[in-house]
């Protein structure tokens, strides 16, 4: 029997399951972001890399996240969610709001437009309201429509690859 981590890709190949698809997907580098949310006068968020431009005229995004999550709550039943770009100098941040339950407690944000919490000293930031919300088993897919935003300090940055976050270079090309 063929192992399907070592098999040639193409259409005879298996499918993967598991740990197997966990890995291809820590073979591709995707953006940091942090989802915010306000629910009930509490606000929420959690750390995502499922972010993407869904439309420019007009302008929505969307993400992913799972229905488990405590964040799920808040983003189930609010009508307004903020994304937070990240770059490399908000590395902390990532951390925080992925690792921690403790992801409020200080002055690295303030409310902001519709009462969502918003997070200072990031790359760039959008309000949306929330347009759509697809449930599936234990997943979502949300989109929102954009309302509110800023772009913040430049900076490269911050990726998700193999587990860990990193920032991309610079690749030479040769013709």
């Amino acid at each position: 029997m063929t192992n399907p981590s070592t098999a040639p890709a193409g259409p005879s190949s298996p499918v993967l399951h598991g740990e197997s698809f966990r890995e291809v997907f820590r073979r591709h580098a995707a953006g940091v972001s942090i989802i915010t949310a306000t629910y009930d006068g509490v606000p929420y968020g959690f750390t995502a890399t499922s972010v993407a431009s869904l439309s420019a005229d007009p302008p929505r995004f969307s993400f992913n996240m799972a229905r488990t999550s405590s964040s799920w709550p808040a983003v189930a039943n609010t009508n307004f969610v903020g994304v937070h770009m990240l770059s490399t100098e908000n590395e902390g941040l990532a951390n925080r709001f992925a690792r921690t339950q403790d992801r409020f407690t200080g002055d690295h944000w303030e409310p902001g437009p519709e009462g969502v919490p918003i997070l200072k000293d990031v790359a760039g930031w959008l309000v949306g309201r929330i347009s759509m919300r697809l449930s599936f088993e234990n997943n979502a897919v949300v989109v929102a429509e954009v309302v509110a935003g800023n772009i913040g300090p430049d900076g490269a940055p911050l990726l998700y690859h193999g587990g860990s976050y990193g920032t991309p270079t610079a690749t030479d090309y040769v013709i």
